[in-house]
């Protein structure tokens, strides 16, 4: 039995983990590339993109992959629409692996944005000093705010354009809630842009807004499929793979 994940997000890492060493059990993890010396998982691993919803349904068929996870990023963008289509075409189970949203807790001042342009239009109302995790894609949205400081963290250094004022951290989570209250003091950071990725190792930086009075500008995750079944974590993923039968015929074409 062949099981392709699609993401390199800590869902599909652990997942590939649980899977690892399953008799008769082929797991191969797919990463987009877009990270440089990424954490890779157990078991195969393929480093780029499909060529879209024809090259991932061909790729489907020719691996005779027998179930698709997609574990990606909730940001990762077209992806799920893709695996969705493909897995359909290609008569393979799919299964989503959706990570939990954050919920906002008494005491959060939080402000929701449905993409970046809008996180940026709200930010000169809210602050001067920003803290900006959102990555390093997408900072072209607030690079016209010129009136604006900002602390970029990301895993990758950033590429123009850029905000003018920026001073760059390069680094990855997990992050604890010490280092992220001793961030936000020590570049007194008085508003924080963060998309809503959820889980835990991100999450401290929300509790140090709150505890510092600091507002928080939310971007909304984007849409994903419908009615494609879907787990909240890596350990129901890894269920959902040994319940399926392990006799199934391979997907051919047509």
């Amino acid at each position: 039995m062949h099981v392709l994940i699609l993401g390199g997000t800590t869902e599909a890492r652990r997942l590939a983990e649980l899977l690892d060493g399953t008799p008769g059990l082929t797991v191969t993890s797919s990463l987009a590339g877009r990270v440089a010396g990424p954490r890779l998982p157990p078991g195969e691993v393929r480093i780029g993109g499909f060529g879209g919803v024809e090259g991932l349904t061909a790729w489907l068929v020719e691996h005779r992959v027998n179930a698709l996870i997609d574990a990606t990023h909730p940001f990762a963008g077209t992806i799920g629409f893709h695996a969705a289509r493909a897995a359909a075409t290609a008569h393979v189970p799919l299964l989503a692996v959706l990570r939990p949203g954050w919920v906002p807790v008494e005491g959060d001042d939080w402000h929701e944005a449905g993409s970046l342009e809008e996180a940026a239009a709200l930010l000169p109302a809210l602050g001067s000093r920003v803290f900006l995790t959102t990555g390093r894609m997408g900072l072209a949205a607030f690079a016209g705010l010129d009136a604006l400081w900002f602390l970029v963290r990301s895993v990758d250094a950033p590429e123009s354009p850029h905000p003018a004022r920026m001073e760059v951290l390069l680094d990855r989570g997990p992050f604890t809630l010490d280092a992220e209250r001793e961030l936000l003091h020590r570049h007194r950071i008085d508003v924080l842009v963060t998309k809503d990725s959820g889980g835990a190792a991100t999450a401290p930086k929300l509790t140090a807004a709150r505890e510092a009075g600091v507002p928080v500008v939310v971007v909304r995750r984007p849409p994903v499929p419908e009615q494609v079944p879907a787990v909240a974590g890596p350990e129901e993923a890894a269920r959902w793979i040994t319940e399926l039968p392990h006799g199934r015929a391979f997907p051919t074409a047509g």
